[in-house]
């Protein structure tokens, strides 16, 4: 009875806030650039990539998915994705934002960032189809180290598929159902962010509250904890989740 209530109440507030959002509710943006931020992220693409490739020399110290965020347990299994985060819903983590200085300077001028992290997909894995929580944000994925088979690596949301390029942006709504596979012998990396979706006002009031809300759950201490957690730990072990 609460689950179902619940789940109402979450798509009685998605649809106030497809309303109240001038910017309409496409699955998949066609065009990334009527978003001003995203041109310098494509420009400065390289710099990102080369402070990557210095995270990637060091894998067995980036933790799963699921180890730092449990909720996620469902989707993220053993080993298969990695995520090095620089912002936990507008809490920037300071000690991975100075390891990739350049990347953290870009993302630290974005207007509305709330989730930044490098998302890095195994070879031959598959995210199950699941549906973000809320419309109050947007997803951004900047290619960073697409497969050269790019046919087989993709991401669908809703009814429409997108293939990475390295070096593009594009912008998503995850509230759809969405799911990833990469059916390539190489590893996928995408620079993945989340951003406070453009509103009116009455819309800009609501998220606003939404936001300082979910920054007091366990959706966001939990992460918090655990990164800590995971710095001062003494290895990895990606079965089981930093106490």
């Amino acid at each position: 009875m609460l689950q179902r209530l619940a789940k109402r109440c979450v798509r009685a507030l998605n649809d106030f806030q497809g309303r109240h959002s001038p910017i309409g509710i496409p699955p998949i943006f066609p065009e990334a650039r009527v978003f001003p931020f995203t041109v310098p992220l494509e420009d400065a693409w390289q710099d990102i990539r080369s402070e990557l490739d210095k995270v990637l020399e060091r894998r067995e110290d980036v933790p799963a998915f699921h180890q730092i965020s449990p909720d996620q347990a469902r989707i993220s299994k053993g080993d298969n994705w990695k995520t090095f985060t620089f912002y936990v819903m507008g809490h920037r983590v300071d000690d991975n934002c100075t390891q990739c200085p350049q990347t953290a300077a870009l993302l630290d001028r974005l207007p509305g960032l709330q989730n930044a992290f490098f998302s890095i997909l195994a070879p031959r894995y598959h995210i199950p189809p699941h549906c973000g929580p809320s419309r109050a944000l947007l997803r951004v994925h900047l290619g960073l180290k697409v497969p050269s088979d790019r046919d087989n690596c993709w991401i669908r949301v809703h009814d429409q598929f997108h293939h990475w390029r390295d070096g593009r942006v594009v912008v998503l709504d995850d509230t759809y159902e969405h799911e990833v596979r990469n059916d390539t012998d190489e590893e996928r990396v995408v620079l993945f962010l989340d951003f406070d979706r453009p509103m009116d006002l009455p819309g800009r009031i609501v998220d606003g509250i939404l936001v300082r809300v979910m920054r007091a759950t366990a959706f966001v201490r939990d992460p918090l904890k655990n990164l800590e957690a995971w710095r001062n730990r003494s290895g990895p072990d990606p079965d089981k989740v930093a106490p």
